[in-house]
């Protein structure tokens, strides 16, 4: 990925062209920036169809150009609808991704997905390489779901995080019972996340509801953002006090 985005940012400068990488996640795109920070001719932004969103494309292109952003931004992407009944069967986003992973969306073309209560999911992909898409019929879970390219303004974007400073004590750190308190979702829901893939630690996998976080450490939920680990601190009742920013 890093070798990929090394030489986009070179054509970019050599061609003085503006050019888009693929959809990036958190961890890809801080490994980007860090790496793309050398080049000094280099300006670099980001845009992944709306404000809060995770998934993003890289924007290269060199520092003396003046860009019409709000052209740029909107190219090549496209919103997609993805209508089915869930309301006896419900599904998560990674059950929407992995569905259009099997239907040959490369994930670079995949941005973020989020759900509409139990009438499916929208989300954002990169048009050109998911025009096959529209019109056809997957299954996701056990429901079927009819797929729709439609304008990216037509899409009823999730509301915007705003940060959200908390403070908990817990009776240890363990990743389910911090999480549950910061994302603010039940213990065992956190647990069976976690078993899923859909949390990380500083960006790395984990899987284990048991495992411990640390002062400084960043909890991400896939679709529910990140949680900043503060301060963890043991009180004179041997409990945790933890403060946490959620973003």
């Amino acid at each position: 990925m890093l070798e990929a985005l090394s030489e986009l940012a070179q054509r970019a400068l050599l061609s003085w062209e503006p050019q888009w990488s693929g959809f990036l996640d958190g961890a890809e795109q801080e490994q980007a920036l860090a790496t793309l920070e050398g080049l000094s001719d280099l300006q670099v932004a980001s845009w992944g169809g709306f404000e809060a969103a995770e998934r993003r494309r890289l924007l290269l292109s060199r520092s003396e150009l003046a860009l019409n952003w709000d052209d740029l931004r909107v190219q090549g992407l496209a919103g997609l609808e993805l209508q089915g009944n869930f309301l006896f069967d419900p599904a998560e986003p990674a059950d929407f991704a992995q569905t259009l992973l099997e239907a040959q969306v490369p994930r670079e073309s995949l941005g973020d997905l989020w759900l509409r209560s139990d009438r499916g999911a929208q989300g954002v992909v990169v048009s050109a390489s998911c025009t096959h898409l529209d019109g056809r019929e997957l299954m996701v879970r056990s429901v079927p779901v009819q797929l729709q390219l439609r304008p990216l303004e037509s899409l009823q974007h999730p509301a915007p995080r705003k940060p959200r400073r908390l403070s908990t004590v817990e009776a240890s750190l363990r990743l389910d019972a911090v999480g549950s308190a910061g994302f603010g979702v039940s213990r065992s829901r956190m647990a069976d996340l976690i078993r899923s893939g859909a949390v990380r630690i500083n960006w790395q996998p984990v899987s284990s509801p048991s495992k411990e976080v640390a002062g400084g450490d960043r909890v991400q939920l896939q679709g529910r953002g990140e949680l900043v680990i503060e301060t963890a601190e043991l009180t004179k009742k041997n409990r945790w006090r933890i403060e946490l920013m959620r973003r």
